[in-house]
């Protein structure tokens, strides 16, 4: 296969509202629409985000969250302003140590609940490797607690 493409299928329970959402999320229309589903195909970055409606309210489930890597903090203050403009809540944060990266980042949440991050690493790694095994006695709950820093999207 020569073209990747990263896909993610949601479970949405208010179709328009979540269209609504993504358009103003990446900036483009879906590419189709009927009425149980959606599919966007975006070209940077390369995704293909289908939406589907679902018939109950979606709960939990094993997602954390969702995630855009961008080239620059500009990137990331574009995303700031389509955001605005579209009305969304954001919550941005600058210089954050977060998964032991240094970054900038916004975020927002889309009707259905599903955190997204549009983010740039600044520096990639910001705390040295620890070799557990002769450091921490694994019984000791506290001191792995000390010796890990626990990522802050976890």
């Amino acid at each position: 296969m020569a073209t990747l493409k990263t896909h993610v299928a949601l479970k949405v329970t208010n179709l328009e509202k979540s269209i609504e959402f993504y358009q103003a999320m990446f900036g483009v229309e879906p590419m189709k629409h009927k009425v149980d589903y959606a599919k966007f195909d975006i070209a940077s970055p390369p995704l293909n985000l289908t939406l589907n409606l679902a018939t109950s309210v979606v709960s939990g489930g094993a997602l954390s969250h969702l995630g855009v890597q961008v080239e620059s903090t500009e990137d990331v203050k574009a995303a700031i302003k389509r955001f605005g403009d579209a009305g969304l809540n954001i919550f941005t944060e600058e210089n954050t140590d977060c998964c032991y990266a240094l970054q900038d980042k916004v975020w927002v949440t889309d009707p259905d609940g599903n955190q997204w991050e549009v983010f740039v690493v600044k520096v990639a790694d910001t705390t040295p490797e620890q070799n557990l095994s002769t450091t921490v006695n694994s019984d000791d709950a506290s001191a792995v607690a000390t010796a890990l820093k626990k990522p802050c999207c976890a």
